[in-house]
């Protein structure tokens, strides 16, 4: 008797594969109980994870029966048959009485969970020649199994070794390794693999698999080419289902192709496509998003052709996508619609109905939509009130304000909105007056409403109430917003009250909210220029602390006072921080850096940053150029920074006079003759000349050279010396002449 590597109860079925071979070996078409049962055992063998448990328990293949000299322990102990390397290669027609498909089956399996791919898919190929009965239910037991233990590499390794020996798994099990490789892996190659290999292999793609195929194109960005398998379907005797469509509309529309989407819709509607349950509520938010308003009708008018009963979210997304358009009546229709099919409409829909009315100024109708909807939640009121705010009619706003809570339709956010857009509107004064109704009202005043104030305040410069404001805050332990805070800042400094800004800062910063990188800035400069250097650091360490990157603005400020103060290594320390902070290098930094070295002695480093500032393709300001090359000719340093200068040049940089001068008689000294002359030769271009002292050195240099030649060659002239003299002469009139 024969050991099993399949527990008894999946054993038994699998054996009914073999049926065929007995009851109808010589018939073409597969035996239905053999499919089910292999469809039955590839579910509950691999569903239920069990196969490691079979493995791990010592079980044998059924077919392996052992012979002359071979016995039950020697088996059990082979690890031949663990790994699998031998076990078709030992049997011989003596040792096997039968092979049969599961037989193939159990091994396959055992050489997959030893990780012997080689062996895998010689067996499968072997099992394939072999030509046994019920060869494509196990093919498909295999490879169905595999991917539902999410194994797809041994899944798509069965299904490569069957195809390279003319044999394939059904079609239904070649789109389930589709689908399996779209949501596992999103691998569009191997997907392409399979599909080429059934079409090869004269299995007719069915719409699911096409479908399939088009979802990886469009999730690999292949747009153009899942279009085109798309408008091929009808074509190849495949016609679109409810899913192929809603795959091309939704992946249209996320690629920015919404008007083509249209057109899709279109041509369902003329093939009548039934559409899924899901599609409507697929479809219909993209519609909103990209504010399509006559697709989406078409997508109404389409669910009620089938029977199909819109939901809330369906009548919002579609009453947002009228309002957008203008489409205002409408929206307000299907509002009472909803109402009278029982279904309560979304505080949104009603909020977007009266922002259109209020965005073509018809605040009448919006309110009396209102009324007649019986609205008591306060959101649609303060979407009205706001618009009044915006609109600048705060006489209105006001009336309107006060009406609201006489209809018990108001809250704190109500009075937070027109105190807000008197503040912006620099009317501070007015704003503590409705702050007063509202205390009167029996409402208090929160964080909101005081920052409110503060930014009013700030904007309308009384610095003074905005720091009583302030103290409220501070006792009451609240934040202020960004556009309250960084308002306060921008006031104080102005006012030159540095400290007030810090403690502002401090208290904010401990809250965890940092300051907007242009106030930041400005109130470094200040701190900086208040000679408050260590206070500045500071802040600055702080801010990026809580989240909040220094610019290169605000480190530059620090340096330049840095250097100032001739305190030249913390201004490199600094620099060091913007690398490590990775802050992007700006030319004012490099420059100030630059001439910070050079004031103090750093010009080695200064020579450094200057070759990183023009290999980042920065160019230097005169300024620091002049000051660099000043230091170099002062340590007979010029020709190391020729590179650099060349460099200079090259990215269509001029040197200005003043430089060219330092330049050549720099070189000149150093006796580096042949650089000095092609600088001077790029001076006389850009229509320079050099002035009395480079003028002197060039001449005594050429005539010391004409001297030393004369008495070598015993001539007594050089033309070449001539022509350079001549030409400096010629250059110098020319220039006065001018």
């Amino acid at each position: 008797m024969g050991f099993k590597l399949l527990p008894s109860f999946l054993y038994g079925r699998l054996r009914l594969l073999t049926w065929r071979s007995t009851s109808s070996r010589f018939s073409s078409s597969p035996c239905p109980a053999a499919a089910a049962a292999a469809s039955e055992v590839a579910g509950a063998f691999f569903g239920s994870r069990r196969v490691h448990q079979c493995l791990t328990a010592g079980l044998k293949p059924a077919f392996w029966q052992p012979q002359d000299g071979f016995h039950r322990e020697e088996l059990d102990s082979s690890p031949e048959l663990y790994s699998g390397a031998d076990v078709f290669r030992r049997g011989s027609s003596r040792e096997f009485r039968q092979v049969t498909p599961e037989g193939y089956a159990q091994v396959v399996v055992r050489l997959v969970m030893a990780g012997d791919a080689q062996g895998v898919e010689a067996r499968v190929k072997e099992m394939v020649k072999a030509d046994l009965p019920n060869m494509e239910e196990v093919l498909g037991f295999l490879v169905s199994g595999f991917c539902g233990e999410g194994r797809l590499s041994d899944a798509l390794r069965v299904f490569r070794a069957a195809c390279s020996e003319g044999r394939l798994p059904s079609i239904s099990v070649c789109n389930g390794l589709m689908d399996s490789l779209l949501a596992e892996w999103g691998d569009l190659n191997s997907l392409v693999f399979v599909y080429k290999e059934m079409v090869k292999g004269g299995v007719v793609p069915s719409v699911d698999t096409v479908n399939c195929l088009i979802e990886a194109l469009f999730r690999t960005g292949h747009v153009d080419a899942a279009i085109d398998q798309f408008r091929r379907m009808n074509r190849r005797g495949c016609v679109p289902n409810s899913k192929t469509f809603q795959t091309v509309m939704l992946n249209l529309c996320v690629n920015g192709r919404a008007q083509e989407s249209s057109k899709v819709l279109d041509e369902m509607i003329e093939c009548r496509c039934k559409p899924d349950p899901d599609f409507f509520g697929s479809i219909m938010p993209l519609l909103r998003k990209f504010n399509t308003s006559i697709e989406a009708k078409k997508l109404f008018k389409m669910m009620r052709a089938f029977g199909v009963l819109p939901d809330l979210f369906i009548y919002c997304d579609l009453i947002h996508c009228l309002c957008e358009n203008g489409e205002l009546d409408d929206a307000a229709y299907l509002v009472e619609e909803m109402s009278e099919m029982g279904i309560a409409p979304d505080i949104d829909a009603y909020v977007s109905v009266v922002n259109g009315f209020c965005k073509v100024g018809r605040f009448n109708e919006a309110t009396i939509f209102l009324e007649s909807n019986d609205v008591f939640e306060p959101q649609p009121y303060n979407a009205l009130l706001k618009a009044y705010c915006s609109e600048g009619r705060f006489p209105h706003a006001g009336n309107f304000l006060t009406k609201m809570f006489e209809n018990g339709v108001g809250d704190n956010i109500s009075w937070n909105i027109l105190t807000r857009a008197l503040c912006d509107s620099e009317n501070p004064r007015k704003a503590s007056e409705v702050l007063s109704r509202m205390i009167t009202s029996g409402y208090l005043p929160d964080e909101v409403a005081f920052s409110s104030l503060i930014a009013g305040y700030s904007k309308a410069g009384e610095i003074s109430n905005a720091l009583l404001c302030f103290q409220h805050v501070l006792a009451e332990s609240w934040v202020l917003d960004s556009e309250s805070y960084s308002s306060f800042i921008h006031a104080l400094c102005h006012e030159e009250m540095i400290q007030e800004a810090m403690d502002v800062f401090y208290y904010m910063s401990g809250k965890g909210h940092s300051l907007p990188a242009a106030s930041l800035n400005l109130l470094i400069s200040h701190i900086c220029w208040k000679g408050l250097i260590t206070e500045a650091i500071k802040l600055r360490s702080i801010s990026f602390c809580n989240g909040s990157p220094s610019s290169s603005t605000t480190f530059n400020s620090i340096i330049l006072r840095l250097l100032e103060l001739k305190r030249p290594q913390h201004a490199r320390v600094l620099f060091s921080q913007m690398l490590v902070e990775d802050c992007a290098l700006d030319v004012k930094t490099y420059c100030l850096l630059i001439r910070g070295l050079c004031t103090t002695g750093g010009t080695k480093n200064a020579m450094l940053l200057f070759a990183q500032m023009i290999n980042s393709n920065l160019a230097p300001d005169s300024e620091t150029t002049v000051a660099l090359l000043n230091c170099l000719e002062e340590c007979s340093q010029m020709h190391k920074i020729v590179h650099s200068l060349d460099n200079l040049v090259e990215q269509g940089q001029v040197l200005c006079s003043p430089a060219y001068n330092i330049v050549i008689r720099a070189l000149l000294k150093e006796a580096h003759k042949d650089e000095a002359c092609k600088f001077l030769d790029q001076m006389l271009e850009q229509g320079c000349v050099p002035d009395a002292d480079t003028h002197g050195l060039l001449v005594g240099n050429i005539g010391g050279e004409r001297k030393d030649k004369s008495r070598q060659t015993g001539t007594t002239d050089d033309s070449v010396t001539n022509i350079l003299v001549e030409g400096l002469t010629d250059a110098n009139e020319h220039i006065v002449d001018e």
